[in-house]
C-alpha cells in the first residue's frame, strides 16, 4: 500500500479558451495553473519544494523546451525551487507525478507542484496532428495513412474486431455519453458543442470516416490547456489542515499507482498478446499494480473512472482491462449503463478527452485532481453519489506508456 502521498489541491484552466487569439502563449497557461492552484490550496509559495512539469510537444507547438524552468520564469515567487519536465506523450503529466510521489515517499520533500500543460491552437489542425506523430515510432509503424493516431487506433478497433467482435454502435455510444457528460463540466472544451441525430450514427455526412476504423465522433479534441496540482506528506497535510481549518479527511490521498512502459510500435504489441487474454497485457498489469498497492482487490472496490479516451475505441479496450467486463466484452459495460451516470462505475464523468478536451501533457493532471474532487465531494453537477475511491487510466502513445491511480477519501 502507498502511504503518505496526498492531494493538497488542483486548478485547471479552461479547456475551451484558446490562448493564442488572445495573444497569450504556453507561459500565460503555465501562469494561470500556478497561480490558481496556490490560491485553491491557500498556500504560500515559499512552501513549494520541488516542481515537476508534463508537457509532450512544446518544442514542436511553440519551439519551447526547458519548462521546468518556465515555472520560476512567470511565477518569480518560484525562482529558485528545483524543477524539472517530463515527457511521456500523452502520459506526460502522469509521469510527473510519479516522479513528485517519489519524492515525497522518499522524505526529501514534503510539499511538490504538479503541472501538465499543452499548447495545440496556436497552429493549424493538419500540422499539430503531424507533430503529434512523433509519439509513435518514426518510419516504422508501417501504417499507410493521412493521420497517425486516428488510423493507429482505428487498427486497434480492427484488432478487437477480429479477436471478439465490434459493433460500432457501443464506440458511437460512448461518444455521446462523454460529450454529454462534458454538459455537467463548466471547464470542458466541448460543453456548448451541439449534436444532432445522426451525429453519433455511421453517417458518413454527419459522422464522416478520418482514417479506418475511426470516424470523426470517435476522436478526442486536442486542445490547450494546463492543470496542476499540489502534492503533499501527510505531516504537511495535518499541519496545513490545522492551519486552514479542515480535517484530514477533507483531502484525497493516492493510495496505490501502477506504471508500465511497453514499445513504440503497435503491431508489436499486437504480436506479443496474440495468445493473451488482453490486447495490452502490460496496460493489465499497470491497473492490478495500482490495486494492489492500494490494498484493494479489483474494480469492484471502485466508486468511478476517468480514463484516456483519445479515441472511442481507447475507452473500450480500458473498460475490459480495469475488469468491468470479461476481455472482449465491454460492449456489456455500455449496453447495461453501468458507466453511465447512476450506474455502479461511472467512467468519465467530466466528459473524457472526447468532451471535456486532450491538452495532452495536462491530461494526467487532470485526471488526478477530477479523482480527487470526486472522493473529497467537490466535483459539483460531476459528482458520483457515495464516490470514496476513483481510479485514473492514462495511456501515452499507442498504449505505450501507461499509469494508473487509485485515489480515496484520505483517512
Amino acid at each position: 500500500m502507498t502511504a503518505g502521498v496526498f492531494v493538497l489541491g488542483g486548478f485547471q484552466t479552461d479547456f475551451a479558451k484558446v490562448w493564442s487569439r488572445q495573444g497569450q502563449d504556453i507561459s500565460d497557461m503555465v501562469r494561470e495553473a500556478t497561480y490558481g492552484v496556490l490560491q485553491q490550496c491557500r498556500l504560500d509559495p515559499g512552501a513549494i519544494e520541488s516542481i515537476h512539469v508534463g508537457n509532450a510537444f512544446g518544442e514542436a507547438q511553440r519551439q519551447q523546451g526547458h519548462l521546468g524552468a518556465m515555472v520560476a520564469q512567470v511565477v518569480p515567487e518560484l525562482w529558485g525551487v528545483p524543477a524539472m519536465r517530463h515527457e511521456g506523450a500523452c502520459a506526460s503529466s502522469s509521469l510527473a507525478v510519479l516522479a513528485a510521489m517519489a519524492e515525497i515517499e522518499a522524505g526529501r520533500y514534503d510539499c511538490v507542484l504538479v503541472l501538465g500543460v499543452e499548447e495545440f491552437k496556436n497552429l493549424p489542425g493538419d500540422l499539430a496532428s503531424q507533430n503529434q506523430n512523433a509519439a509513435s515510432w518514426q518510419g516504422h509503424e508501417d501504417i499507410d495513412c493521412t493521420f497517425m493516431w486516428p488510423a493507429a487506433f482505428g487498427l486497434v478497433a480492427r484488432e478487437y474486431d477480429e479477436r471478439y467482435g465490434l459493433d460500432r454502435q457501443w464506440l458511437n455510444q460512448i461518444a455521446k455519453q462523454n460529450y454529454a457528460n462534458a454538459k455537467d463540466n463548466p471547464l470542458a472544451q466541448t460543453r456548448k458543442w451541439a449534436f444532432d441525430d445522426l451525429s453519433f450514427t455511421d453517417d458518413d455526412e454527419a459522422n464522416p470516416v478520418i482514417e479506418p476504423g475511426t470516424r470523426r465522433q470517435d476522436c478526442g479534441q486536442i486542445t490547450d490547456g494546463a492543470c496542476a496540482v499540489v502534492l503533499v506528506s501527510e505531516r504537511f497535510l495535518q499541519r496545513h489542515a490545522r492551519h486552514v481549518g479542515h480535517m484530514q479527511s477533507d483531502y484525497a490521498r493516492i493510495a496505490g499507482w501502477g506504471h508500465r512502459t511497453a514499445g513504440l510500435r503497435l503491431q508489436d504489441k499486437f504480436e506479443r498478446s496474440r495468445n493473451e487474454p488482453y490486447v495490452f497485457g502490460h496496460l493489465r498489469q499497470a491497473i492490478e499494480d495500482a490495486w494492489r498497492r492500494a490494498g484493494i482487490g479489483g474494480i469492484d472496490a471502485v466508486q468511478g473512472v476517468e480514463t484516456h479516451d483519445c479515441f472511442t475505441i481507447t475507452e473500450y479496450l480500458a473498460i475490459d482491462h480495469l475488469g468491468l467486463t470479461p476481455p472482449g466484452m465491454s460492449w456489456q459495460a455500455v449496453e447495461s449503463g453501468r458507466i453511465a451516470p447512476g450506474g455502479s462505475c461511472p467512467v468519465n464523468r467530466s466528459g473524457g478527452l472526447i468532451g471535456c478536451g486532450h491538452p495532452v501533457g495536462a491530461t494526467g493532471a487532470r485526471m488526478l485532481w477530477d479523482a480527487a474532487r470526486q472522493v473529497t465531494g467537490q466535483a459539483q453537477a460531476m459528482q458520483i453519489d457515495g464516490a470514496q475511491r476513483m481510479q485514473t487510466l492514462n495511456i501515452g502513445g499507442s498504449c505505450a506508456t501507461v499509469v494508473s491511480f487509485v485515489v480515496e477519501r484520505a483517512p
